[in-house]
């Protein structure tokens, strides 16, 4: 067996730059049609907030992008490839490498190790770029596309129980007792039954008489369709900080490690972290599906095209690589119930499919 998988640079440079123009030219045109779409449907709601015009616009297009470029890398990588893979079939580039003594996966091999820097960069763009613009949008959208507070380590609309009583919060900043609370709606219920409804533009947490206070609320009555103000408030004195700061953790919106240290203050605070361990492994199993799309793929490389078959070998490729999506999905979902382990949830659809291309590859050509 010939185990030296590059015998030829200038073929594998060849098949490294198709590969990527492909992949990015295809991203690209997703990105734009996609984010086009997705503006014509977000437009009415920013431009509804008095005072935002073309400059929101162009911001939310910024922070949707990367979102956007982020999901359907890989889905460029499967496109890519297989455009890439069925125009060397029908150019006859495959054969003439086959002949010239190139196995199946040597020929492959240079799209593995693009696809593999492909994963790293996906990676580096998720941690440094996509988390940052997850969590500015979504403290955006939870006032409206209006001022957001520039204070660290935000959050966005968590739900507290207090009692029989719901508390929900736009926005929460800050961590441990120096928590600040924004846009704090509060509402009273009585036999499950909505009684009054307090709102508050702000709050904060007040540590000596270990409950939460509200300035300038304002309370409706229910029964009686009336508004009136109440001026400060206390709450929640059975509501910890954490409550609030872990209430809602979006693992989309947190780094790797940054996840990692969410999980171990929930584990201490013995909450369920099994959902969010899973999605921190996927953090590292979702770039790296990258990787398998040109073995996912190869199906449209090989055989004869003027048998007729090319455009069939080209579906089979996209087949596979939409079915490890979909059972990507469902593993993850899979582990949100609970019924997966979370390292089986994040792992287990890349090594399946991993074992599938290979066996696909090895039957059809090897």
């Amino acid at each position: 067996m010939n185990l030296d998988f590059f015998p030829s640079r200038q073929v594998s440079f060849y098949m490294m730059k198709l590969f990527f123009t492909r992949t990015f030219a295809v991203l690209t045109m997703l990105v734009a049609i996609l984010l086009t779409l997705d503006l014509l449907g977000e437009s009415g709601d920013i431009l509804a907030y008095a005072g935002n015009g073309d400059a929101q616009l162009w911001h939310y297009a910024g922070l949707r992008a990367p979102q956007i470029a982020a999901t359907f890398l890989p889905f460029s990588v499967l496109l890519g490839t297989l455009i890439m893979l069925a125009t060397l079939n029908q150019n006859s580039e495959i054969i003439s490498m086959k002949a010239a003594g190139l196995s199946a996966h040597q020929i492959l091999a240079p799209l593995v190790v693009a696809a593999l820097g492909v994963s790293v960069l996906s990676f580096l763009f998720n941690e440094r770029i996509v988390v940052r613009s997850t969590a500015a949008l979504s403290a955006w959208q939870a006032v409206d596309y209006g001022p957001v507070p520039t204070d660290s380590g935000v959050k966005a609309n968590p739900w507290v129980r207090d009692g029989n009583n719901l508390v929900n919060v736009a926005i929460v900043a800050g961590r441990g007792t120096a928590v600040q609370l924004r846009k704090v709606e509060i509402y009273n219920r009585i036999n499950n039954s909505l009684t009054t409804i307090v709102q508050a533009p702000k709050g904060h947490y007040d540590a000596a008489n270990k409950s939460w206070v509200l300035e300038n609320a304002r309370q409706f009555d229910v029964a009686r369709g009336t508004m009136k103000n109440v001026g400060t408030v206390r709450f929640g004195r059975d509501i910890r900080p954490d409550q609030f700061t872990l209430a809602k953790v979006d693992p989309d919106a947190l780094t790797f490690t940054e996840l990692q240290a969410a999980i171990t203050d929930l584990r201490d605070a013995g909450r369920p972290t099994a959902e969010l361990e899973g999605n921190l492994w996927h953090k590292i199993s979702g770039p790296l599906s990258a990787m398998l799309m040109p073995i996912l793929g190869s199906v449209a490389a090989f055989g004869l095209a003027r048998s007729g078959q090319l455009f069939l070998r080209a579906v089979m490729g996209m087949a596979l690589g939409f079915a490890y999506f979909v059972a990507d999905n469902f593993s993850l979902a899979m582990g949100s119930l609970g019924a997966y382990p979370p390292l089986l949830a994040a792992w287990s659809p890349f090594f399946l499919f991993l074992l599938v291309g290979e066996t696909v590859l090895f039957r059809t050509e090897e």
